[in-house]
């Protein structure tokens, strides 16, 4: 199971587990974490996300200060991509698989530290995604 946050394109968060998200399917379960034991998972529509964060905690890190500059000589794997949102946010990475004709694309974030290890970005939430 990897624990995620599903976060929408209406400002919705869901914090929960899945276990069958695949970046070719158009809808995907998700298991939230404060629902009583035995409840069925929900069943997201991708079409429906801004993006969908691979966490390493449910709980995150609200101590955390977000970076999004990469470093200057550090070697990256995969290509260097800034997503700005259409709600304002900014997120930036690296990515082995951004094709803009494709529903979404895994980044993985410059910030090592964050409770984040990778993102799938829905393209339709992005207002630009600039490769570097």
């Amino acid at each position: 199971m990897n624990q995620v946050v599903a976060r929408f394109k209406d400002g919705r968060i869901i914090k929960g587990r899945t276990n069958d998200f695949l970046p070719a399917k158009e809808l995907f379960h998700l298991a939230p974490d404060d629902a009583p034991p035995g409840t069925k998972a929900m069943e997201i529509l991708v079409s429906d996300l801004k993006a969908l964060f691979f966490v390493k905690t449910l709980g995150g890190r609200p101590d955390h200060r977000k970076i999004n500059d990469f470093e200057q000589g550090k070697l990256a794997p995969g290509r260097k991509v800034v997503v700005h949102f259409k709600d304002g946010e900014t997120l930036a990475g690296t990515t082995q698989g951004y094709q803009p004709n494709r529903p979404g694309f895994f980044l993985i974030p410059v910030d090592g530290d964050s409770n984040n290890e990778r993102c799938f970005v829905v393209t339709a939430s992005a207002k630009e995604i600039q490769l570097l």
